[in-house]
């Protein structure tokens, strides 16, 4: 027979406002103990207060005595300490550093990272065996993320970009403002009639299919956006990009404007051409350019709308005519037009960054 155990008024009060605290908290855990040790106060049988809240009476006697000897702090659920990392935060942070190092500077013949190699990597390095699913887990603790790869030329010129990011390209901002001017980044688009594919939700197991003509004609659209207002110009045809069609579309913007124009451009043929030159030194009171570093689209702002205008009107869709593409990239071209704070939304990203590059120089 267990012995009978008395409660004072003053803990029953308090395991009775503990308990309200715990319902409205949601902690099941804590509802229990708390009613079962009120249940005990109640001098309700252990084997009945076992029944209504689902559990054995071992538990009841667990938290009985566990209360007894250490009071309130018996009610506080304590962490599990779990399973020892394998790895210990040295050899983390060593295996941070061999993965921004890149599978090729760690002995593999890879541009990229793939579950099986880290595995490996962990193995050889540390002599730890981790299960391949786990490892995202661990990366992610790293501070890594599976994304997918882009290519970059091997001809990159890193002090270039540096040199852009740091120098021209502040100088010019500042110049664009003083003197009032349209910022604008120039770029090219092309726009298939068979379509462009994108993700899409499918049956597992089953590809999706888009139809497509299978016609190669394009729709060449000539673009510049401005920086500091996201205005946008545009101008669309099926000629090909050429010196003489990017000076007439220049006459066109600065027959429609007052400012001065300021064109950041890259090194496309036809951007740096002897008619293109000519053309810019004519018109030098109103117009002046200055080319990216080369094999740099990341640091043209308009890339982000080409890509969105092909995500939202080409993406896996079938364009039965040539006249129904221009429709449908004409319609996304016009509602960026008529929404400039949409434009610079999209160029979000890279406003902070180059204004942040642009405030340090200063």
């Amino acid at each position: 027979m267990d012995a009978t155990i008395t409660f004072r008024p003053e803990t029953v009060k308090e395991l009775t406002s503990r308990l309200r605290i715990a319902w409205r908290a949601g902690r099941q855990w804590l509802i229990k103990q708390l009613s079962a040790l009120l249940m005990l106060a109640d001098r309700q049988e252990v084997y009945t207060i076992a029944g209504r809240l689902g559990v054995s009476t071992t538990t009841i006697y667990a938290w009985r005595d566990s209360f007894l000897s250490k009071r309130w702090a018996s009610l506080v659920r304590g962490r599990s300490p779990g399973r020892p990392p394998k790895l210990s935060d040295s050899q983390r942070a060593r295996l941070k550093e061999l993965v921004l190092s890149g599978p090729e500077a760690c002995g593999y013949e890879t541009g990229c990272w793939n579950s099986a190699l880290i595995q490996d990597l962990v193995k050889r390095e540390f002599g730890k065996s981790y299960n391949v699913h786990y490892l995202s887990t661990l990366l992610k603790n790293l501070g890594f993320s599976y994304q997918k790869a882009r290519f970059v030329a091997d001809h990159l010129d890193e002090l270039s970009r540096k040199r852009w990011r740091t120098r021209q390209w502040p100088s010019i901002l500042r110049s664009a403002k003083r003197h009032n001017a349209l910022l604008l980044f120039a770029d090219e688009a092309s726009f298939a009639q068979w379509g462009s594919l994108g993700y899409t939700w499918a049956p597992r197991g089953e590809q999706p299919t888009v139809k497509t003509t299978g016609k190669r004609k394009g729709y060449k659209v000539m673009g510049m956006v401005d920086y500091f207002s996201g205005r946008l110009f545009v101008e669309g045809s099926t000629e090909r990009f050429t010196a003489k069609r990017y000076c007439a579309f220049l006459t066109r913007i600065l027959a429609e404007t007052e400012q001065p124009l300021v064109v950041i451009q890259d090194g496309a043929s036809y951007h740096t051409a002897a008619e293109t030159k000519r053309f810019v030194a004519q018109h030098a009171a109103r117009l002046s350019v200055h080319q990216l570093p080369s094999y740099s689209p990341d640091y043209n702002p308009i890339e982000h709308l080409w890509r969105n205008v092909k995500r939202e009107k080409t993406h896996n869709r079938y364009f039965p005519s040539f006249e129904a593409l221009v429709q449908a990239v004409d319609t996304g071209l016009a509602s960026f037009q008529a929404d400039p704070a949409a434009v610079r939304q999209l160029m979000g990203p890279y406003l902070e960054a180059t204004a942040n590059c642009a405030r340090k120089a200063a």
